[in-house]
């Protein structure tokens, strides 16, 4: 997963979640690695603690990515 700089992923998730669509924060474990994808749709933090290895990282100064979940219209 590609990181990017924590304000212009808030600002672009942000414009996505103002008309509608929903987004999960994700970043990588400062510690193992491993991608993490938070519970909370539509929040972004700036610390985050990994479920494998329970390292806290630092995602404002690290960086993230977000998901986004597009459901169909009818």
């Amino acid at each position: 997963m590609e990181l990017h700089p924590f304000d212009e992923v808030v600002r672009e998730a942000g414009n996505r979640i103002s008309r509608g669509v929903t987004v999960f924060q994700q970043f990588t474990c400062a510690r193992c690695g491993s991608k993490q994808t938070m519970d909370e749709p539509n929040v972004f933090y700036t610390g985050g603690l990994c479920e494998g290895c329970g390292a806290e990282t630092d995602i404002r100064a690290d960086g993230c990515n977000y998901m986004v979940i597009l459901t169909r219209r009818r």
